[in-house]
């Protein structure tokens, strides 16, 4: 039986979610010849390689030895790249956008004709193989290219389908997801600090808290309120602590904050309308 030869990726911009794509595509079974990355610091460039093993390469040879390119710089960064891409992107290659807030169209606009493009917003919980990404296609990208899409950011987490427009909703609820946590168990930790808990305690404490209600949510299938309020017993501790949190108008907030996310999202795609 002929072995299915699988894609060359080739991964432009080797920051924390660039490696960590690198990273868990090695531990998934792929091979260091069939990776590749860019990365104007040769330092970190070196320091890559003698990590992984995965070499380097200038834009121009990464994206003429791979299928697969994943755009994986920041989205002010993307102009400078995409003119060296245009030159060397030929028929056959897909373009794999990790730019928050970048529509499809503008790789589109600035790139060869009919070259297919997917979109995709992930988080930082790629480095821990549990990121939440979801992907959206371009005009000229087909079921079959989603399908490679799937496969490529299904070794780092789940994955999800959605559509394009939709996407800065998501870069505001997941891609910044995680931060919204962060900050949540911050506050908590400083609130046992206030309580006359050692710090390294309370933060064993809500740390082994939020994972266990992450595990609840994930695998029992319960609404959030439903997991809610089984922990609230009448006129019980958390009940009054509820009343707080609405008092002080934390859900309004949050949703606001989100928004506020979304907008910027928008705001960084229209900064390239008309590039």
């Amino acid at each position: 039986m002929t072995e299915v030869k699988r894609p060359v990726v080739a991964v432009f911009g080797a920051g924390k979610i660039g490696e960590a794509l690198l990273s868990g595509l090695l531990h998934g079974g792929r091979s260091t010849d069939e990776l590749v990355f860019t990365e104007r610091s040769a330092a970190r460039a070196a320091q890559l390689t003698a990590d992984h093993g995965i070499p380097s390469a200038d834009v121009a040879d990464a994206a003429e030895r791979a299928d697969v390119l994943v755009v994986a710089v920041k989205p002010q960064d993307i102009e400078p790249l995409l003119d060296e891409l245009a030159p060397v992107v030929g028929p056959g290659k897909l373009v794999v956008s990790l730019c928050a807030g970048l529509p499809t169209a503008l790789f589109e606009r600035r790139l060869p004709e009919g070259v297919p493009v997917v979109r995709v917003m992930p988080n930082t919980p790629m480095l821990v193989n549990e990121a939440m990404s979801a992907i959206s296609a371009g005009a000229h990208a087909g079921p079959e290219h989603l399908a490679t899409v799937e496969e490529l950011m299904g070794v780092v987490g789940k994955v999800v389908r959605v559509p394009e427009a939709q996407q800065d909703a998501v870069t505001a609820l997941s891609g910044s997801g995680p931060a919204y946590f962060f900050y949540l168990v911050e506050a908590m930790i400083d609130a046992g600090i206030l309580l006359g808990i050692p710090r390294a305690v309370a933060q064993d404490l809500i740390v082994q808290s939020a994972v266990g209600a992450a595990t609840m949510l994930a695998q029992g299938g319960d609404h959030p309120v439903t997991l809610r309020e089984a922990v609230t017993s009448p006129a019980g501790t958390t009940i009054m602590a509820i009343r707080e949190l609405e008092r002080h108008g934390v859900r309004a907030a949050l949703i606001d904050a989100i928004e506020a996310a979304r907008d910027r999202s928008r705001e960084l795609g229209a900064a390239h309308d008309q590039g």
